[in-house]
């Protein structure tokens, strides 16, 4: 079975790669940073000029770009070379209702959709620990779950196209509370005289242990907004949770708050391409 992989990014670099070293077959890819593509062909991949190419070659095509826009993109182009039998996995994290758009269009040809979105960042995606939630048809589901756990140790169905977004879309706006809390709550610890250290080592004593906290209080600490996943992807996927709880009619005062006050005003004062865990600098008050 042939694997095509469409867009090498932060994460889809690694997702590849990983892809490359444990699929016994050939692996196609194509990226519009053809440096990018010369990597993983370095690794054993064959480098495509096009992503029309990558779906003349490919038995199954894994997507992984950046917004609604681009996966539907993609999938308009691809589709006059999809043919009956063939699968495609798009594992972007974009609008649920744009990507079920994508299923019925491929569908329609007789071929195979899963909406299969990443979660954790980019050290999970080198090592193939990410966490895949994915919205598809539960044959489907079964067939694609090997080619899946190349990249993520945690694997899990959520239901019917779309259920895996909606999944991811609730996961990364949690994230983005829980981080809001730790931002917070550290610095008024700190503006008592608690350190960063103390006031990690403290927390996990009690109930709110949690993980961003665990991963990232030493990067807050030490300045280091190096980037593994970007503020201003965050700000997308916050957006998405907006017209998602709009059109479920369910009110989200401190995803609203969060939005506006904070993935907003990080997006406004220019350093959407830093960490997400930038944000601290905004509660911080860096950028009134």
């Amino acid at each position: 079975m042939k694997i095509g992989f469409i867009g090498l990014g932060i994460m889809g670099e690694s997702m590849c790669e990983n892809i490359v070293k444990k699929h016994n077959d050939d692996v196609f890819c194509s990226d519009l940073n053809k440096a990018q593509v010369e990597k993983l062909v370095s690794l054993g991949a064959k480098g495509c000029d096009s992503n029309i190419e990558v779906a003349k070659n490919a038995d199954v095509i894994i997507t992984m770009v950046p917004k609604s826009e681009h996966v539907k993109a993609v999938y308009t182009e691809l589709l006059p070379y999809i043919n009956e039998g063939m699968i495609c996995i798009d594992m972007s994290t974009i609008d649920p209702s744009v990507s079920v758009e994508c299923a019925n269009m491929i569908k329609a040809k007789g071929a195979q959709f899963a909406d299969a979105p990443v979660v954790k960042s980019k050290p999970a995606a080198i090592n193939g620990t990410l966490g895949v939630l994915v919205g598809c048809d539960e044959s489907l589901y079964e067939t694609i779950k090997p080619i899946l756990s190349y990249m993520g140790c945690n694997v899990i169905r959520l239901g019917e196209n779309g259920a895996g977004l909606a999944m991811k879309i609730c996961h990364n706006t949690l994230c983005a509370e829980i981080q809001n809390g730790v931002n917070e709550t550290l610095l008024l610890a700190k503006s008592m005289g608690i350190s960063a250290e103390d006031f990690h080592t403290a927390v996990s004593y009690g109930g709110a242990q949690n993980f961003y906290l665990d991963a990232q209080w030493e990067n807050i600490e030490n300045e280091n907004y190096t980037t593994a996943f970007s503020l201003e992807n965050e700000h997308k996927d916050l957006g998405i949770c907006q017209r998602l709880s709009a059109e479920q009619g369910v009110d989200m005062p401190v995803m609203q708050y969060i939005k506006q006050k904070v993935y907003d005003k990080g997006v406004d004062a220019g350093i959407g391409k830093e960490d997400w865990r930038a944000t601290y600098k905004i509660v911080r008050g860096d950028y009134d």
